[in-house]
């Protein structure tokens, strides 16, 4: 039986309960994320009340289920770092592998671009191959890695630190 086709689109406030279910489980058995407490609701609906046009939330969807979501965030709030964010991806188990990442990843740079981004940088623990993998594919470049840098699941982790030059904004000038 074929799949239906993978959708890419603002996120909304009726999938944060599907997005909370993804990360609090990547937090219990991964180590994409270093939190080790599960979010409550609570927590992830401030979190969305942070994240707006300049930091954009995006959903994945397949059959009218949430299967993913990526998001921009601020790397400071000082001025001078208006034009940097850092991505973060997230894929359900059951589609990891499947092109998901890669939809989203497009998806989200693509936004940043049309948002006069000029820099976005990742931060992926060192032993996530799929996710350093997919970053390079989008012409990420690794700058560098802490090592020992966090502690999960009774190990010292690493993370490998990229960045993706998106160029110069485009013609219209960024507004903000």
């Amino acid at each position: 039986m074929k799949r239906a086709a993978i959708t890419i689109r603002p996120t909304v406030e009726a999938d944060l309960g599907a997005i909370n279910a993804i990360y609090n489980r990547e937090i219990e058995e991964g180590v994409a994320t270093w939190d080790t407490a599960p979010w409550t609701p609570e927590q992830r609906r401030a979190w969305f009340a942070d994240h707006g046009r300049l930091t954009p939330v995006l959903t994945a969807e397949c059959d009218g289920q949430v299967i993913g979501f990526a998001y921009a965030s601020l790397v400071s709030q000082k001025h001078g770092w208006r034009f940097t964010r850092e991505d973060t991806i997230y894929i359900a188990p059951g589609f990891r592998g499947q092109g998901v990442g890669d939809r989203l990843l497009r998806a989200l740079l693509d936004v940043l671009r049309d948002l006069g981004v000029r820099l976005v940088i990742a931060s992926i623990t060192s032993t996530n191959e799929a996710s350093l993998r997919l970053h390079r594919k989008f012409g990420f470049e690794v700058m560098g890695e802490m090592k020992n840098a966090g502690y999960k699941f009774g190990q010292w982790m690493n993370t490998t630190y990229l960045q993706a030059d998106l160029g110069e904004p485009g013609p219209r000038k960024p507004t903000w």
